[in-house]
């Protein structure tokens, strides 16, 4: 009974990360966009570093690249720092009018691949 319960505990505490995590069907690749403006906020943790940004026209979600894949990418938490200027290209979610999924930024001249 014990090792039932143990068991159940850990499915339920791994439940959570997995229902958070979505797939890239939900962006449209047939319309690309880019947003420059000044990063409003920054979340640096999995499963993927998140920005919002103050475009032009409103203020976007982007979402990024996992934390190791921007460790390694040379994409440190300082580089998507509040405050700095970046230019996030990729495509819009097709659920939500002011999310995107970034493939690459640009961010004091440095451009960085997410994909």
């Amino acid at each position: 009974m014990t090792r039932r319960l143990a068991f159940l505990a850990a499915l339920l505490a791994m439940a959570g990360p997995a229902v958070a995590h979505h797939g890239w069907g939900s962006y449209d690749a047939a319309r690309p966009v880019t947003v420059t403006g000044p990063i409003l906020t920054s979340k640096y943790e999995n499963p993927h570093v998140t920005i919002t940004v103050r475009g032009s026209d409103k203020v976007w979600t982007v979402t990024l690249a996992p934390t190791s894949r921007m460790v390694t990418r040379g994409a440190l938490v300082e580089l998507v720092a509040v405050g700095k200027t970046i230019s996030a290209h990729g495509y819009p979610s097709t659920r939500e009018p002011d999310e995107m999924r970034a493939e690459r930024i640009t961010v004091g001249g440095k451009t960085i691949e997410m994909r």
